[in-house]
């Protein structure tokens, strides 16, 4: 154990974890009939889209008193960022929570999954050790468990992302009509036109700044 010079005992280093990115803070769907976004209220009920997105794709009028003719609820363009998610990932296994984080950088978004006491779950090996020392939790499929990340679209990064006050994330979902199965990628980040998106925003749909800071491990 290290000391310094005065007899005191010093405190070993914490190791640093990756800075905290940005949080999805709203979750759209574009309607394959009228082409326009329409805000999901949770990200259970996204997921649930999402995973049916292949066989059933979303339209307005699966929304409560949804219809083609109300304006669209958001735009895309650059007052946010956005993440374009895959169609037919799995839905989050019961009891847990999965959060995706976009980088500072901007590079790329992460993967991780909380477990129903808090703990965070960085990849497939760890999910497998939880739920093999959980007991309770083995009727969770594993391969609902997905790492895949949504695509950063180039064409809403903020001009300097560095800059505190940049625009909010949103996440879409894509039709997998317009997307080709390659599109979203863990590691590509070039732009295309899609039909169905996933934003991040750094502000609520109110228009107050309000960026999610990641959860701590």
């Amino acid at each position: 154990m290290a000391e310094k010079e005065n007899g005191s005992v010093a405190k070993p280093r914490a190791k640093k974890d990756i800075a905290a990115g940005r949080l999805i803070d709203t979750y759209a769907a574009q309607c394959e009939k009228c082409q326009q976004w329409r805000v999901i209220d949770s990200q259970e009920e996204y997921e649930d889209i999402r995973s049916k997105m292949v066989d059933d794709p979303f339209t307005c009028d699966k929304k409560e008193q949804g219809s083609c003719e109300e304006p669209a609820d958001l735009d895309y363009d650059s007052s946010r960022t956005w993440v374009i998610d895959k169609p037919g990932l799995p839905k989050t296994p019961k009891g847990f929570k999965r959060s995706l984080v976009l980088r500072k950088d901007y590079s790329k978004m992460d993967t991780y999954y909380f477990t129903p006491t808090g703990k965070k779950l960085r990849s497939r090996n760890e999910v497998a050790s939880y739920v093999e020392a959980n007991p309770e939790f083995k009727d969770a499929p594993l391969e609902d468990f997905s790492f895949t990340v949504p695509k950063v679209m180039e064409d809403t990064f903020p001009p300097d992302p560095k800059v505190a006050d940049s625009p909010p994330v949103a996440a879409k979902v894509v039709s997998p009509v317009a997307t080709p199965p390659d599109d979203v990628s863990d590691k590509s980040t070039k732009s295309k036109q899609v039909k169905g998106k996933f934003k991040l925003k750094e502000e609520t749909l109110s228009g107050s700044p309000h960026v999610s800071p990641a959860p701590s491990s």
